[in-house]
Order: C-alpha cells, then sequence, then structure tokens
C-alpha cells in the first residue's frame, strides 16, 4: 500500500491514495470521497485538480521548464521542426527519417478543403473575425469528413487528426484572404507546412510567391512554442466536448471558440497594443509607475503568467527570434526597440523581480507576426492553427484512456430552497 492521504469529516477518518506521476508534485486521488462522505472539493478554476493523466506535456512554472514527451521547448525550438514535433506529440517518440518523410507526405495530401467549402466561406460578412470564420469552417468539417468520424476506429481517428493538423492553415489562411477581399490562393505541395501556410496567407495568383527562409523558420518555431502546454483552458475544453463523445473537427470547434478569449489566445494582441500605447523607449519609466499604481487600470500586458513564475522558457526562443526576423526583413520598428528596453527596465525592478512578473511568448510573438504582415486580428487564428496538434493529440489520448468518464464538474449551490409556485396574481 502506498502513501495515503487522511481526511477528517463529519467525525469520521477516510484515507486516500496519493499517486506520483514520472515528474511533478504528488496527486490525491479523491475519486471515491463524494461516495465515502457524502462531500466533495471546492476548486473554482480547477487549479488544484488534476482533470486527466496525461503523458503528452510536463510544465513546470516555478522552475520554466516546458517538455513535449520529455524533450525540452528549447531544445525543439532550435533543432526540431512543427511536424517533427507534431509526430512526437501524437506518436509519443520522435521520428526516423522515413517516418518522417511519410508524415509529412500524410498532411501535405491532406492539405487541400473541400471546393464546396469556399461557398461556405462567401456566406459571411467580409468584415467577420477571422476567428468567427474559422469556428464556423472548423465545426463544418464534420459534415464534409463524416467518412473518418467513428471516434471507436482507430483509424478513423488517425485520418481526421491527419485532416485537422494538414487543413487548418488552409482554413486560416482562407480566413485571412476573405477578410481582405483578395482570392483564395491553393496549396503547393512542393513546399513546407510552414512555406506553404506563407504563400497561402501572402502570395497571389499574379505573381509568384518567395518564402523566405528566415521568415519561414521563424514562424515554424512559433508554431512549435505553441504547439501544446498542458491541460490549459481551450485543451481542457477539446477534452470536455470529447469526453460526451462527440467528433474530432467538433471538439476542435470547441477549443478555437475557447481560445478566442483574450485572457488565453488574445494575449499577443494585447501586448503588441500596449507597446503602440507606450510608442517610444522614453515614455516606459511612465508607464511602470503606472503599472505599479494599485489605483491605476493599466497594466503591463505580456508580462507574468498563469503558470509559469520564472521566466517563460518559450519567451528566451521568442526573443533570439525576434532578432533573425528583423535583420531577415530590415525592419527598423522603434515598438521593437521600446519592447526590449521596457523587458530591460522590467527585470531590473524590484517590484517585477519580487512578483516575478517576466515577459511571456505573447510578449514577443506579437511583434514578431506584426513585423512579418499579419494584421492583429489573426494572431489568434494562428495560435489555434499551431494549437490544432496540441488538441488533437490530447483528443487522441482521452479516447485511448480506458478510465475516461464524460465531463461532469460539480457545483457548491447557493440558490433558494424549495419552494412552492405562486399563481401570478398572488405574486
Amino acid at each position: 500500500m502506498g502513501d495515503q492521504a487522511k481526511l477528517s469529516a463529519g467525525g469520521a477518518d477516510f484515507e486516500y491514495p496519493i499517486l506520483k506521476g514520472s515528474v511533478g508534485p504528488d496527486v490525491v486521488d479523491i475519486r471515491k470521497l463524494y461516495a465515502q462522505t457524502g462531500k466533495f472539493t471546492f476548486d473554482p478554476g480547477f487549479t488544484s485538480t488534476a482533470s486527466c493523466e496525461s503523458a503528452l506535456t510536463y510544465i513546470d512554472g516555478d522552475e520554466g521548464v516546458l517538455l513535449h514527451r520529455g524533450y525540452p521547448i528549447g531544445q525543439l525550438a532550435e533543432k526540431s521542426s512543427f511536424m517533427e514535433t507534431s509526430y512526437l506529440l501524437l506518436n509519443g517518440e520522435l521520428p526516423s527519417k522515413d517516418e518522417l518523410t511519410t508524415f509529412e507526405n500524410t498532411i501535405t495530401r491532406h492539405t487541400m478543403l473541400h471546393e464546396q467549402l469556399a461557398t461556405f466561406y462567401r456566406g459571411f460578412r467580409r468584415d467577420a473575425h477571422p476567428m468567427a470564420i474559422m469556428c464556423g469552417v472548423v465545426g463544418a468539417l464534420s459534415a464534409f469528413y463524416h467518412d473518418s468520424t467513428d471516434i471507436a476506429d482507430p483509424e478513423h481517428r488517425k485520418i481526421s487528426s491527419h485532416r485537422l493538423i494538414a487543413k487548418m492553415p488552409t482554413i486560416a489562411a482562407m480566413a485571412y484572404k476573405y477578410s481582405v477581399g483578395q482570392p483564395f490562393v491553393y496549396p503547393d505541395n512542393s513546399l513546407s507546412y510552414t512555406g506553404n501556410f506563407l504563400r497561402m496567407t501572402f502570395g497571389v495568383p499574379a505573381e509568384e510567391y518567395e518564402v523566405i527562409p528566415a521568415i519561414e523558420k521563424a514562424m515554424d518555431r512559433i508554431f512549435i512554442l505553441h504547439a501544446d502546454h498542458e491541460q490549459n483552458a481551450s485543451t481542457s475544453t477539446v477534452r470536455l466536448a470529447g469526453s460526451s463523445g462527440a467528433n474530432p473537427f467538433a471538439c476542435i470547434a470547441a477549443g478555437i471558440a475557447c481560445l478566442w478569449g483574450p485572457a488565453h489566445g488574445g494575449a499577443n494582441e494585447a501586448a503588441l497594443n500596449m507597446l503602440k500605447e507606450i510608442g517610444t523607449p522614453d515614455r516606459i519609466p511612465h508607464y511602470i509607475e503606472r503599472a505599479k499604481d494599485k489605483n491605476d487600470p493599466f497594466r503591463l500586458m505580456g508580462f507574468g503568467h498563469r503558470v509559469y513564475k520564472n521566466y517563460d522558457p518559450r519567451a528566451t526562443v521568442m526573443q533570439s527570434t525576434l532578432r533573425e526576423v528583423f535583420d531577415a526583413l530590415k525592419v527598423t520598428d522603434p515598438l521593437f526597440e521600446t519592447a526590449l528596453r521596457l523587458e530591460e527596465l522590467a527585470l531590473s525592478d524590484p517590484y517585477f523581480v519580487e512578483k516575478k512578473l517576466f515577459p511571456n511568448v505573447d510578449f514577443y510573438s506579437g511583434i514578431i507576426l506584426s513585423a512579418i504582415g499579419f494584421p492583429t486580428t489573426m494572431f489568434t487564428v494562428l495560435f489555434a492553427l499551431a494549437r490544432t496538434v496540441g488538441w488533437v493529440a490530447q483528443w487522441n489520448e482521452m479516447i485511448s484512456d480506458p478510465g475516461q468518464k464524460i465531463g461532469r464538474p460539480r457545483q457548491l449551490y447557493t440558490g433558494p430552497t424549495q419552494r412552492d409556485y405562486l399563481a401570478i396574481d398572488k405574486r
């Protein structure tokens, strides 16, 4: 018998097993708590509750660690590719050369969208937010690809996973093209996953599009850094939707809807807007003082993280990527100087150091994406594109888990107790 956690309630003592993961804190298994005590736990936001068992991603927020299947995010971002990282998340191990070639070919063959979906896009207003379009189109995929929605069939799950990863760049690029009134650009199977996306987004039929290697590498790295992030809000949403047996396209559409929230996927847009508001480096001290003032609503966006209480390991990679992109595009943007100066001042200010408000991945990614040419409305779309592989891997893991149950959180009810109905003339 392993370690037990003791709980005293209602004059009786109860014991609950303590489970150990391969790394990270132990957890108290309270699955029998309600049956034994008639009580359950209260944990708003589920910040102290493990909702599932997973072998995909491990985060140690205090130490600033992020591992995918055991591999540090810094190593993957520097040495791997998004396709290789996707294979790793889906299959548990890094691929051999042949396995990677086969996987890349499979994804490339699935990049085209059903032609009828072009008509579906045209049902949206031209000024529709690309995330609104993405939610609708991804949800509609189950109406077009119902030959791979039998979640009990591993082959169906595999095909739908490949389809989602492959078609998301096409869907995202088409959402952008529709919003700017340009014609859709079909995928080009001779290009890489990321190069293809850049061409579909910024290319036009009238001329050849040249993929700039430094930009392609930067985008690929951004995709790797956003591929998966443990049980965050959107991933939990995908798992919760999937726990009912919903088809994978519906589950991913639910994840996209959750990601749309400014507290989740919209943080890099907020960070960019904040830098624009500050404007120039000489105005930074004024804004830092404002950020410290409890009575001032101004907040430094892109600093601090719900999970990381140390430097966000993804931010380190982003900082060097930012320099590479600016060099490749020969950008002289005051936002860049302001961002670097703000980072420098915040990291040396005792207030920010004590509160562990370090720059996070969103602080840099917004500036990079803006330099490449993406409007802010596309930032969350790009996040969804990259996170699709994580969502799909988590969904597959959940479906394959024999202990998986339909999600059903409890509540602490504080409404009226039972009362009798009164006729309208007596109220």
